[in-house]
């Protein structure tokens, strides 16, 4: 401290008080620093076990867990309660998979932002009974739309309240909560007319089974373009002939579907570092080509009524920051925290340590120069005047100077100037003893 005090010439107390902020700068940077640190374990809810929205977010696991990230998945019966969750601070969900579009008017959607789609989401329905291409002959029959909360439910009630066929006023209409394997095993036996299936609350093995299974049929929705005009969140897809099954043809000729987007959301408040990870494993997981996708379709910047966070617009601009792109996460992480973090505070330091030693120095040399002025303007005066009255009232303001000086206490950098005022006090002395006699 003692060096550090004649290297700056700062007295003990300026000392302390610049390390004591510098202490309190550091500290702070250094609590900072760990705060800022990304989420070790992360919360994803995704869909029914077994149904591809839960199978996804298996793959979102594994591919976190490759960076240190561990991800708990959770079932639910769907995107309903995936935003409820979501957007529920009791809950402590990070992110979830839900079919954009259909719930946002359902769910306070605040604190909650969109990372992008990541696929689409065709809703199928299969039948038994004579051949159709409109819903609207199903009236009367038992249809199974889904369980409750489920996208597949809630765009199944759409399209049939679009043809008059509505729980409380169903002519004659069953509508079951059925979903899944049970749905499918129903249908199959007859249990069933009908059945609304989507992949993201069902698997790709239970569409299969439907597809072979006899006298069941895949409805292609002949006014497809028209239900896009009525629902805002839908558009339309093709299923090739013969796409699912080569050898069996299936499906015998190319069926038209209505179908939502799948979307990543989370909270507002997640890590921008976690933010480009999901993306990244999203890239990895869904950027291959597929019944529905182009290779490089998705992730997509596309979010159905809420907002698409700033991280995501960033990373489908940019991709991955410059650190992440070239170093390990853990060390990406590490990196980029110090440079916010530690950087504004040396940025801080840096010029406080340096300009309180010049400020200092301004201040001593003021109150030196405060007496010059002092002693200049008596030294002028005396010589001036020859009045007696007049140089006793000189003498007793140059006596309150040399008084003031006396009792002045001057750091060793300033010891030259201050000898230089004792020797003009000493001179302005001699001239008024000579005044005088």
């Amino acid at each position: 401290m003692k060096k550090l005090m004649e290297l700056f010439d700062v007295t003990p107390r300026v000392a302390s008080t610049l390390a004591l902020i510098v202490g309190i700068l550091l500290l702070s940077g250094t609590i900072a620093f760990f705060k800022s640190a990304p989420p070790k374990h992360l919360r994803m809810i995704t869909g029914p076990e077994g149904s591809t929205f839960h199978e996804t977010g298996l793959k979102y696991a594994k591919a976190l867990a490759q960076h240190g990230v561990k991800v708990e998945i959770l079932t639910s019966s769907g995107s309903l309660e995936n935003l409820h969750h979501l957007s529920d601070p009791k809950a402590k969900i990070d992110l979830a998979l839900v079919q954009g579009g259909l719930f946002n008017d359902e769910v306070n959607l605040q604190g909650v932002v969109s990372l992008g789609t990541v696929k689409h989401q065709p809703l199928f329905f299969f039948y038994r009974g004579k051949d159709t291409e409109r819903l609207s002959d199903m009236r009367g029959k038992r249809l199974a739309i889904g369980a409750e909360g489920s996208g597949t439910r809630k765009l199944a009630l759409q399209l049939l309240a679009l043809n008059k066929i509505k729980p409380e006023a169903s002519q004659g209409t069953t509508l079951l909560d059925l979903k899944g394997k049970l749905a499918t095993q129903a249908l199959i036996a007859g249990e069933v007319d009908g059945l609304f299936i989507m992949t993201g609350d069902a698997s790709l093995n239970d569409l299969k089974k439907l597809m072979r299974a006899e006298n069941v049929k895949l409805m292609s929705f002949k006014n497809a373009s028209a239900y896009m005009r009525r629902i805002d969140a839908l558009h339309n897809l093709d299923l090739p002939e013969g796409v699912i099954d080569f050898s069996r043809n299936l499906p015998p000729q190319t069926v038209k579907l209505v179908s939502v987007m799948a979307e990543i959301v989370a909270k507002e408040s997640l890590h921008s570092a976690i933010s480009d990870l999901v993306l990244d494993a999203a890239t990895a997981i869904h950027g291959d080509p597929g019944l529905f996708q182009k290779r490089g379709e998705f992730p997509a910047p596309i979010a159905h009524n809420m907002k698409l966070s700033e991280d995501a617009q960033h990373f489908f601009k940019s991709g991955k920051t410059l650190l992440y792109r070239h170093l390990p996460f853990w060390l990406a992480s590490l990196t980029g925290r110090f440079f916010v973090v530690f950087l504004p505070i040396l940025l801080l330091i840096i010029p406080l340590v340096r300009t309180t030693p010049a400020m200092l120095r301004w201040m001593g040399e003021l109150k030196i120069r405060r007496r010059y002025k002092t002693l200049l303007k008596i030294e002028r005066e005396i010589k001036a005047t020859t009045d007696g009255p007049k140089l006793d009232s000189l003498y007793k303001e140059f006596e309150r100077v040399e008084q003031d000086v006396r009792n002045m206490r001057v750091r060793p950098a300033f010891a030259e100037q201050f000898y230089f005022l004792r020797v003009h006090i000493d001179y302005v002395r001699k001239m008024i003893s000579r005044k005088e006699v």
